[in-house]
């Protein structure tokens, strides 16, 4: 008995399959987009899988290491032989004008090709256009990074989460009119440019703000600062002395058990802001689920953190609580805050990072920690030097807190991308005609 011929799809069974159902459409979009998937309007493939044998010198092997910003970075590239390249090609060849985005790891980060050079794709997506339409590379580009959060949420796997070429096939998009694909790319591309510019203005008042505090703390403990206040006081430079850190101060270790103190304040060093002796936001023993042993510290002392390459994590606080036994509670002998200035300083990190025999080790330990050297005024000068630190730094603290608008530049961009994928750019003709046929044209080549 002879088969029977499988019937063809109309182009209006096509479409139908095509068209994301209402009850699924993520959000609404003008009336002349429509929603479709990924895998409809693009040849979505992925990179090899597999692990060819590494080569000194070859072809490069990107990965989602390699994507960076809005580039291809191929500074730390494994490299492959040509033979491999040829088969990795055959089925992921890789041409100006598509897009890449990483699939495993870090998902997202997707790149424009613009190539320069041959190179074969692992573990990354590959989003190609069909070949009689004009779908816009970086309007794509852009969709898939303003959907980054929402596939990581949605991603597999534990420790290395990833996405699967079903999952991205299947994604929905919604699909412009290609006058309109340009608007929305050259409208983001605007915005992001001043935003760009802003946070260049601000990064450099920032690392400004870091070089002149360094350069005050410098000034402070060679006297320079206090050298007016000496003169007038009648005492002299040598009148400071150099002493050990355990003679200024005594390292209070002292391990408790944390269930005796579950209402307790834990600090740990990631509860510190590196440079600034700024304390950040700290949970109580039960929230964290302590277990293990802890320092009791209390009001008035400093802590530090003994981890490298963070030594420069300072704090003085102002509570009974616990910290982390990567941590030392110190009481200074004389003038606390003279001391946690000091603890800031280049001078003192510099010290810290090299200190003793045992400096490869991950921690600083009680004895190198005690050997370090501290600059000590007179009291009454050491109150000079936090009175002045206190006044300088207050303006500092207030520059920095302006620079701060970075974060709020990365989330100002992520909501560009939001609002531009639901038409809300003021870029949208509804005169334009509908994305449908552009659609349909997309099917006739699949």
């Amino acid at each position: 008995m002879a088969k029977a011929k499988k019937q063809a799809i109309t182009l209006e069974d096509k479409l139908a399959q095509a068209l994301v159902p209402d009850d699924e459409q993520p959000y609404e979009v003008p009336s002349n987009w429509v929603w479709t998937r990924l895998k409809y309007i693009l040849d979505v493939r992925d990179g090899t899988h597999d692990t060819p044998k590494y080569k000194e010198k070859g072809i490069p092997l990107i990965t989602s290491k390699n994507l960076i910003g809005n580039n291809l970075d191929f500074r730390n590239v494994k490299f492959i032989s040509e033979e491999d390249h040829i088969k990795i090609s055959e089925r992921s060849g890789v041409s100006d004008g598509d897009i890449l985005m990483a699939m495993i790891g870090t998902i997202g980060n997707p790149v424009v090709v613009q190539k320069s050079q041959e190179f074969s794709i692992k573990n990354v997506a590959l989003f190609k256009r069909l070949s009689s339409t004009d779908i816009k590379p970086k309007y794509i580009c852009n969709f898939l990074k303003s959907s980054e959060e929402h596939m990581r949420e949605h991603a597999s796997g534990g420790l290395q989460p990833f996405v699967s070429l079903s999952y991205l096939r299947n994604y929905p998009v919604p699909l412009l009119p290609i006058a309109e694909q340009q608007r929305i790319v050259d409208r983001i591309e605007s915005l992001f440019e001043k935003l760009d510019n802003a946070k260049e203005l601000t990064q450099n008042a920032l690392d400004t703000f870091e070089t002149r505090k360094a350069a005050i703390l410098h000034k402070a403990f060679t006297g320079e600062l206090t050298a007016q206040w000496r003169e007038k006081n009648g005492l002299r430079m040598d009148s400071w002395e150099k002493k050990r850190f355990g003679d200024s101060a005594e390292i209070k270790s002292n391990l408790v058990d944390p269930k005796d103190y579950l209402t307790y304040p834990h600090i740990a060093p990631d509860n510190i802001e590196k440079r600034t002796g700024l304390l950040l936001d700290y949970r109580t023993i039960e929230e964290d689920g302590v277990t293990s042993g802890k320092h009791r510290f209390y009001a008035g002392q400093i802590l530090y953190s003994k981890i490298r390459p963070y030594l420069s994590k300072v704090v003085i606080v102002d509570f009974d609580g616990l910290c982390s036994a990567d941590m030392y509670p110190i009481e200074a002998k004389g003038d606390t805050k003279y001391l946690w200035y000091y603890m800031l300083s280049d001078e003192f990190l510099e010290q810290a990072s090299s200190a003793g025999s045992r400096s490869v080790l991950p921690k600083i330990n009680q004895k190198e920690l005690s050997g370090l050297i501290v600059k000590i005024p007179t009291l009454p000068e050491q109150k000079e030097i936090v009175l002045i630190l206190n006044s300088l730094f207050e303006k500092e603290q207030k520059a920095k807190e302006f620079c701060d608008v970075i974060e709020k530049i990365d989330l100002m961009k992520k909501a560009i991308l939001a609002r531009a994928f639901r038409g809300e750019l003021g870029t949208n003709d509804p005169n334009e005609e509908s994305a449908v046929e552009l659609l349909k044209e997309c099917l006739n080549d699949n």
